[in-house]
């Protein structure tokens, strides 16, 4: 596909790069916005329907990821999605049922940190992440730079 953008539809790398990195994804698919709080409050059936797909990926690769695995013992949303989208961890738990995963609606409602019920087979938690302080202390170890 990328080689045909770049020779068929004579792209520049750097259209290419606008396309892959700022048009496509949620954006591409809803036409509304790359933020899933916009499509989530959007009333437009694309954003609905991006919201779908990202549910839908999510849970193709925890089902995948699980059968390589051999199971799973917990799951956990992190980052910005993850740690703030209540519907879409609602939304991708329930799909995630025959693991014997029960969410606990209160829980994620709440966002607290584990919104399974205590009788889950498969814990689901919500765990906050540091991106920003994780590279940065990569970098200084990297470097070797003292603090």
């Amino acid at each position: 596909m990328l080689l045909y953008l770049l020779r068929e539809k004579k792209l520049s790398a750097d259209r290419l790069g606008d396309l892959l990195w700022k048009e496509s994804g949620l954006l591409g698919v809803s036409g509304v916005s790359p933020d899933m709080r916009d499509l989530l409050a959007s009333p437009d059936p694309r954003a609905r329907d991006a919201v779908e797909m990202f549910v839908y990926r999510v849970t193709d690769f925890v089902g995948a990821l699980t059968a390589a695995l051999g199971g799973i013992d917990g799951l956990v949303f992190t980052a910005g999605i993850g740690e703030h989208a209540a519907p879409v961890r609602e939304r991708v738990c329930r799909n995630l049922a025959w693991l014997g995963l029960e969410l606990d609606d209160d829980a994620n409602r709440a966002h607290r940190t584990r919104i399974s019920t205590p009788a889950s087979k498969v814990s689901a938690w919500v765990i906050p992440t540091d991106e920003e302080g994780m590279i940065a202390r990569h970098v200084v170890e990297v470097l070797q730079i003292s603090e």
